[in-house]
């Protein structure tokens, strides 16, 4: 049986962009985002736009990237684990588009936090401290 909590963050970050070659091979911009809870991927996909109008006319999207360019940019995604902290729930954006015939891609990291997860590893009595040491 599959149990994605087996699997390391980079793995689940390879399995993604594995699924999501097919739709990359067919956009030139776009960006790739990640919903992680407790290092684990849940939600995952990509924004784009997929037309663009320009003096009454439409136009479809061009060629996309290529199997070296989705190859790159599922490396610099996996790289870029390297720079989350310890954070476990939050959501990671890649932006990418298609420059002089190579990817580039910007990642943004959010990080979320849960107050309750907090109170507990925060006792009540050490929060009176705090609000006397504020007097």
């Amino acid at each position: 049986m599959f149990v994605v909590n087996e699997y390391s963050l980079p793995r689940q970050l390879d399995i993604v962009f594995k699924e999501l070659s097919e739709e990359l091979a067919g956009l030139e911009a776009g960006t790739v985002f990640v919903q992680i809870r407790n290092n684990v991927i849940g939600k995952f996909g990509i924004r784009h736009t997929p037309l663009a109008g320009r003096d009454g006319r439409v136009e479809g999207p061009g060629s996309g990237l290529n199997e070296q360019q989705i190859r790159a940019f599922r490396n610099m995604a996996i790289e870029s684990l390297n720079y989350k902290k310890s954070w476990t729930h939050g959501e990671i954006s890649y932006e990418f588009a298609i420059r002089k015939a190579a990817v580039v891609v910007d990642a943004q990291f959010e990080s979320n936090y849960n107050m309750a997860s907090s109170m507990i590893r925060y006792p009540k009595n050490a929060h009176k401290e705090v609000c006397s040491e504020l007097s």
